[in-house]
């Protein structure tokens, strides 16, 4: 079979090939490397060069060749920070700049900040990684605290993964400065300034790297690629993917660890048991910033998800508005969806939050919504009779807020995905924007604390007194005995 080997798979430049057709090469032997900002490429592959083109190297490798267990070439190299570099690695999260580049920081004392937000919708490859290999995140952290000067590793992920979270905090208390925090499930919890201000309560500007709060964010994965390079020397040749949507045997996400980089989309949905049918469109990435792919295109260091969905709404002809959001699809992509959609785009507006930065939106505030009236009048006024919006979950619901009463028909970019697999459209907030932090009383417990009664139902038992309280619904408090 042949793969397609991008020879540009993250921020900056496209590597140098530094192998030509008939070259025999093997699994973890250096293909390309950095010719300026980028990061090295590496077979994942025992093989033959067939094929080298100034977009790829195509590589032909018999399934009969490839080692039954994780073997490869090695990385050589002294120092952590010489393995990150020599491994190619990037983020993985989707951003795809050069690992090496964004840890060569000092931190002064600082803070590794660990996104395991799994901020997409239906992406399920990090937290997966996270409860079978918590260890492994935990030594990556502690190498990427050494490397950055850093003095704290904190694991930012969502209340809702309890089982995870246990298992992180169980390994948290052994380590020395690593901890949990808990980040409510909204979207976008994972941009990186959203992680910076929920765990260090700083809001930096659109234009702000996380190192001006002494930060560094960084994916699961990439975390886990970090200590791969470090600990087992071994390059980036592989990617975790979520695979999920009109699938036979059902919708629901499935999870591929470390997939050769070339292996093909289809080859991908195949394995996860082939497109049920008659299909929408093939989302490369998840359901707010993907975009649309094909069969034949290549897995990636970048690529996380891969979604197929149904065929999308027919709108008709209707006079459609776009409302932009830093969080979600650009012009090009929202156009892309109405067209889809069979709907004609009037007018075009941007999210009020929305700062132009170098022709990239981001947002002032991720997370956080001011609100969306006058957007949404523009879009009246312009003669739509539709608004196509791509906003996170609170400008979402402030554009519930006026956009109905105006007599607009909302449509959000995920709409097609979500009807795909059965999730709820998303619309209004109904979960709570804050969340308490481990150890502390949820809402209703301290309700139900402060008119309490207290029965004693039990004396003394292995040291401990157990109190029932009741109050609405019991609550057992264990306290232990002075002595």
């Amino acid at each position: 079979m042949k793969y397609k080997i991008l020879v540009k798979q993250h921020i900056g430049a496209p590597c140098a090939p530094t192998v030509k057709a008939g070259d025999k090469v093997e699994r973890g032997m250096l293909i390309a490397e950095p010719t300026g900002l980028g990061a090295a490429i590496f077979s994942p592959f025992n093989g033959k060069v067939a094929d080298v083109d100034e977009n790829a190297i195509y590589i032909e490798a018999k399934e009969a060749d490839q080692p039954k267990e994780d073997k490869y070439i090695p990385l050589e190299g002294e120092t952590p920070a010489d393995l990150i570099k020599a491994a190619g690695l990037v983020g993985m999260g989707g951003a795809g700049f050069p690992t090496a580049v964004k840890c060569n920081v000092d931190l002064h004392g600082g803070y590794i900040l660990v996104n395991a937000a799994e901020c997409e919708p239906l992406l399920e490859h990090n937290i997966g990684y996270l409860a079978e290999h918590a260890d492994k995140l935990i030594e990556g952290v502690k190498i990427l605290k050494k490397l950055c000067n850093a003095s704290h590793g904190v694991f930012a992920i969502k209340a809702k993964h309890e089982e995870e979270v246990k298992t992180l905090a169980a390994l948290c208390e052994k380590e020395d400065n690593i901890s949990v925090h808990l980040l409510p499930d909204i979207y976008p919890m994972g941009e990186e300034r959203a992680v910076v201000r929920e765990v260090l309560g700083k809001l930096l500007e659109p234009t702000d790297l996380p190192s001006k709060a002494d930060a560094v964010v960084i994916n699961v994965e990439t975390v886990q690629r970090v200590a791969e390079a470090v600990i087992d020397k071994r390059p980036v040749m592989t990617k975790n993917v979520s695979v999920a949507g009109k699938l036979k045997g059902g919708t629901h996400t499935r999870v591929f660890y470390d997939v050769p980089l070339g292996t093909t989309v289809g080859e991908l949905i195949e394995r996860a048991g082939g497109i049920d049918g008659e299909y929408g469109e093939i989302v490369m990435g998840g359901p707010f910033t993907g975009k649309p792919t094909t069969l034949d295109a290549p897995i990636t260091k970048t690529t996380g998800g891969i979604i197929v969905t149904k065929p999308f709404e027919d709108l008709k002809g209707a006079k459609v508005g776009l409302l932009l959001c830093a969080c979600g699809g650009n012009e090009a992509r929202m156009r892309d969806i109405a067209e889809k959609m069979n709907g004609v785009v009037e007018c075009v507006q941007t999210c009020k939050q929305a700062a132009d930065i170098k022709g990239t939106l981001k947002c002032e505030n991720p997370g956080n919504c001011p609100g969306q009236a006058q957007k949404c009048m523009n879009i009246k006024k312009a003669g739509c009779t539709d608004i196509l919006i791509g906003n996170c979950s609170d400008c979402t619901n402030t554009v519930m807020g006026s956009a109905p009463k105006l007599g607009l028909n909302v449509h959000h970019q995920t709409d097609t995905i979500f009807d795909t697999v059965g999730k709820e459209r998303m619309r209004y907030l109904t979960t709570s924007k804050s969340v308490p932090q481990l150890g502390e009383q949820t809402e209703e417990e301290a309700a139900a604390l402060e008119n309490c009664v207290y029965e004693v139902t039990q004396d003394v038992e292995d040291g401990m007194l157990h109190i029932d309280i009741k109050s609405g619904k019991n609550i057992e408090i264990e306290l232990p005995l002075f002595q």
